[in-house]
């Protein structure tokens, strides 16, 4: 068995049937001729994010995987890579290397050493014979603890070398998990009982452990609200009475008053409470704190916690229930947020009417994220979104309702990440309707690449909100604008679409809007390619966590 092969086999035994890819690499070859199915992405940045967008929507099971060349290929996956690792996704990544003869000679570009500041582990295969043993490491830092990418480099005048042995000595691993000290647990579950208003702070471990339904549980059992960090949004049903949204850079009002006016108790639950205001909810000052995390570098991070418990959140919300019904003995804790979540959500809604339901062209990108909300099942469609503008735009109001239903991120927030992660998504579950709301500067990032979902035949939305300018800018571009109209962009994205492969339509009439998604939606399920240019306003109100929006729009 070849080197090459070999690695292929792994891949099989642990499940992955698809493959994110850029030439030149033979293990694109091996792999299609072992029934691996290749995506060959238009750039590394972009085929990573697809690999991305697919590992989180299969929780890791399997992982994305990409493979790329060595030196431009490696070189210029890095931003993709550095979103994987900021946003904790297990991802596998094989870049080819220099022969090992070249390696390390002087500037050689070897991944090995510049990717380790942004992969979990990374490991290159010196030797064939070394094969099993290098993938099970990785396979096993791709399972275990916190979620994270892994990179295995393969130098090319390894991988058509024989390992030596006829039969591959690889057997795939379960993840191992494990819980917290009970006596922690009932420690949580005490303060939490006794809070006056507890606020449950939900991430995006609470995903990859499939623990939606405990955290359902558990918020019911103490009458606690939820809100999620921007990772996590969708680990929580957003339809449920005690459901506040995501917060991060904008909040919904409900979150915003209870995690600022309300609450006495957070309780942290698959998340690392890192101080990254566009992904994860400022904590008030001088707050109590309970702790849940697998990571131990998390605990004590940022805040002062008074219980810590380190565990699977699965494993660790089981825990706290059971301690929680053993100290209320059938009883409810004497607390009922719903009713004020209700009214208030109601209140700031209202607040928000005249944008969310505007008729005025150009159109409000409010207008097309509410009237998609009014016309798509959000339990059949998986949405994510862009950085920038679209991001603090859809968050606050988009109610994700099944886990993965909405895939958040930012932390690392390069323009164009989210197209790759629609399709990815896509590739993952081919029955949902994959969107990704993306801006005009954002598709300039990246958007050739909606000719790699035409070509591969991956039925998705690509829905531009075109301002024709850099809306987010207009405070900080002032006199290059006033000289040279520097935040100014330009472009027909559904005639470039079109060109490419896809279905488009270029829609300026508000009164047209929901009428388009619906057109959009019956083509992505007739198997096309699709995307929505919206002719937009350059709209700079959004719902902050301080209740001013930029125009000064009530919040």
């Amino acid at each position: 068995m070849k080197a090459a092969d070999a690695i292929v086999e792994v891949l099989k035994r642990e499940g992955v049937k698809t493959l994110f890819c850029f030439p030149t690499t033979s293990i694109i070859e091996n792999a299609v001729a072992a029934g691996i199915r290749p995506i060959i992405c238009r750039q590394e940045r972009v085929g990573v994010d697809m690999a991305d967008g697919f590992a989180r929507v299969t929780n890791g099971r399997p992982p994305g995987v990409f493979a790329m060349q060595y030196g431009p290929g490696s070189e210029n996956a890095f931003p993709g890579i550095a979103t994987t690792y900021s946003d904790s996704v297990p991802v596998l990544f094989l870049p080819l290397a220099q022969a090992r003869d070249q390696s390390q000679v002087y500037p050689t570009f070897a991944s090995h050493r510049t990717y380790a500041s942004v992969t979990k582990q990374v490991e290159e295969i010196r030797m064939p014979e070394s094969i099993p043993a290098v993938m099970r490491r990785a396979f096993s830092a791709l399972k275990n603890g916190r979620a994270g990418p892994v990179m295995v480099e393969v130098p090319r005048d390894v991988v058509g070398l024989d390992i030596g042995t006829d039969i591959l000595d690889y057997t795939p691993q379960r993840p191992t998990v494990s819980a917290p000290d009970p006596r922690d647990a009932d420690e949580a579950a005490k303060l939490l009982i006794d809070a006056r208003c507890p606020v449950i702070l939900a991430g995006q471990g609470v995903l990859y452990a499939q623990a939606s339904a405990e955290l359902v549980q558990l918020a019911e059992l103490l009458q606690a609200p939820v809100m999620t960090t921007v990772d996590g949004k969708s680990a929580f049903p957003e339809d449920h009475a005690l459901a506040l949204g995501s917060g991060g850079n904008t909040f919904s009002g409900p979150g915003r008053m209870f995690l600022y006016t309300k609450a006495d108790l957070i309780f942290g639950i698959g998340t690392g409470l890192n101080l990254h205001p566009l992904t994860t909810p400022p904590l008030p000052k001088n707050i109590r704190v309970i702790h849940a995390t697998n990571d131990p570098r998390d605990l004590h991070k940022t805040h002062n916690t008074e219980v810590a418990l380190l565990g699977d959140a699965k494993l660790t919300l089981a825990a706290v229930i059971e301690a929680v019904k053993d100290r209320l003995g059938g009883k409810l804790p004497n607390r009922s947020p719903a009713a004020e979540i209700a009214a208030e959500r109601a209140a700031w809604l209202g607040r928000w009417e005249a944008k969310l339901n505007s008729k005025e062209a150009p159109i409000t990108p409010y207008h097309v994220m509410s009237e998609f909300m009014r016309v798509v099942d959000p339990a059949g469609a998986i949405v994510t979104h862009d950085s920038g503008s679209p991001r603090d735009q859809l968050l606050p109001f988009y109610r994700a309702t099944t886990p993965r239903g909405y895939l958040g991120w930012g932390k690392s927030h390069q323009l164009g990440t989210g197209l790759g992660f629609a399709i990815g998504a896509k590739v993952a579950a081919p029955d949902k309707f994959c969107v990704n709301f993306m801006g005009d500067a954002a598709f300039g990032m990246t958007g050739l690449d909606f000719e790699t979902a035409v070509r591969c035949g991956i039925p998705h939305l690509t829905i531009v909100l075109n301002n024709s300018t850099m809306a987010i800018e207009i405070p900080h571009m002032k006199l290059s604008h006033e000289k040279h109209k520097s935040r100014d962009l330009g472009g027909n994205y559904a005639a470039l679409a079109r060109e490419l492969g896809g279905w488009s339509e270029r829609v300026a009439d508000p009164n047209d809007v929901a009428n388009a998604i619906l057109r959009a939606k019956r083509k992505t399920e007739d198997g096309h390619t699709c995307l929505l240019e919206f002719v937009t306003s350059a709209e700079t109100a959004f719902s902050h966590r301080n209740g001013a929006a930029a125009n000064g729009a009530a919040t």
